[in-house]
């Protein structure tokens, strides 16, 4: 019987990478389990049983990241570094789109700024713009009642806005709303908060229009539950989803307002952008106006976070039929457009002072939507109402005690 000859020798008992891949021993490429731990990254715990690959294993990884390239010809993680190394190319060739911001706005006409006004509060220092016959009595932001009027100057002219649908009998109604069951809410508050003194404000927003190309991964969960006589038993599926595309949103908004909280501003969005109508300064006729002091460039970094969160929200909702999902690893977004306008935004808005510290109301004034701060609470009545219940209680007895005694 002739020897089989085979055309390597058998790594038997080789535990080091480079002396079995130097020596040309059989090996199964197992470097695509290397590859995945450098694209996952993470902290890992290595358990098999004996005489497994343990050792080898590790040696590879050590091989790996001390650079060992002659080692790794011709298996899974040369060809994987280099497809890494040409999407990496590909990548740096494409040049991600800026934000178009030099068409944001406008210049006023004359005629449409003689009678407008800017009123500056002189406690917190917003500018708030009128048209000459609507005077603010009092800061929208702080309360403050000292405004310094001047003439009209220095505010870009907006390219959009969205007119007032909501009326100020709406707003003292959300108002009032918003109070009710209220318990612990003191009296004092209710009976001081003028709340008739709700004004109507249009606020600075820039809205930014972008188409991108994306792609993400997601890491997706699938259990099935059985029962046998003695157990139950619950598998785990476990899958790995890519996504990409390509997606066009319209009017993503940051408002352009320091005073404005962002988020009262998220809170009251979105607004129905169907009822953009292009800017005239009649709009303003009634109503006071936030000038804005964030300009546009100040507000990217604000834009850039809310499109990507955009982007995961559009892709997350494509992957469906699994019990959980999360995104995996982070996501690839570029840009191809990017454009920006400037618009304006009905507000109702409420400052009001109690006790020294301001609390602010606002309602979307195109659809009705209200968000208030955390209200005051009463301390007297905080500790007295929890004990009410058991007074009660106490009472009922006392008196069916007498009753029964009395018999």
């Amino acid at each position: 019987m002739s020897d089989i000859q085979l055309p390597r020798d058998l790594s038997i008992g080789e535990q080091r990478f480079t002396e079995l891949r130097q020596e040309q021993l059989v090996y199964v490429d197992k470097t695509a389990f290397v590859a995945k731990l450098v694209r996952k990254s993470g902290f890992y715990f290595l358990s098999r049983p004996r005489r497994f690959g343990k050792s080898l294993f590790l040696s590879t990884l050590k091989a790996y990241f001390e650079g060992e390239k002659k080692s790794f010809e011709g298996l899974y993680l040369e060809k994987w570094e280099e497809a890494q190394a040409a999407q990496a190319a590909e990548k740096a060739e494409e040049k991600e789109a800026q934000w178009n911001t030099e068409n944001a706005g406008s210049t006023w006409d004359g005629a449409e700024t003689a009678n407008m006004m800017i009123q500056t509060c002189s406690s917190c220092g917003a500018e708030l713009v009128s048209d000459g016959n609507t005077m603010a009595t009092e800061c929208a932001y702080c309360g403050s009642p000292n405004m310094i009027p001047r003439r009209f100057d220095g505010m870009l002219r907006p390219d959009y806005v969205i007119p007032f649908k909501k009326t100020k009998e709406d707003a003292i109604a959300a108002l009032k709303e918003f109070y009710q069951g209220k318990k612990l809410l003191p009296k004092a508050f209710r009976d001081e908060n003028r709340i008739k003194e709700i004004q109507s404000m249009y606020v600075p927003f820039w809205l930014f229009d972008a188409q991108v190309s994306a792609s993400m991964d997601f890491s997706a969960e699938t259990r099935s539950r059985r029962e046998t006589a003695d157990e139950i038993i619950i598998e785990t599926s476990h899958y790995r989803c890519e996504r990409s595309g390509e997606m066009t949103f319209r009017g993503i908004p940051v408002d352009a307002s320091k005073r404005l909280d962002d988020k009262y501003m998220d809170s009251i969005e979105p607004f129905d952008y169907s009822e953009l109508r292009p800017f005239s300064a009649a709009y303003f006729t009634g109503h006071l106006a936030d000038k804005f002091d964030v300009d546009v460039k100040e507000s990217l970094p604000r834009a850039d976070t809310r499109l990507t969160a955009s982007v995961i929200h559009a892709l997350s909702k494509t992957v469906s039929g699994y019990d959980s999902t999360a995104p995996s690893g982070s996501s690839k977004i570029r840009k191809q457009s990017g454009d920006v306008r400037y618009a304006m935004m009905p507000v109702w808005i409420l400052t009001t002072n109690y006790q020294g510290k301001p609390y602010t109301f606002m309602m979307n004034g195109q659809t009705g939507k209200f968000v208030g701060a955390d209200l005051p609470k009463d301390t007297f009545k905080e500790y007295v109402y929890p004990l009410i219940p058991s007074a009660l209680v106490f009472a009922a007895l006392f008196w069916l005690g007498w009753l029964m005694f009395d018999l």
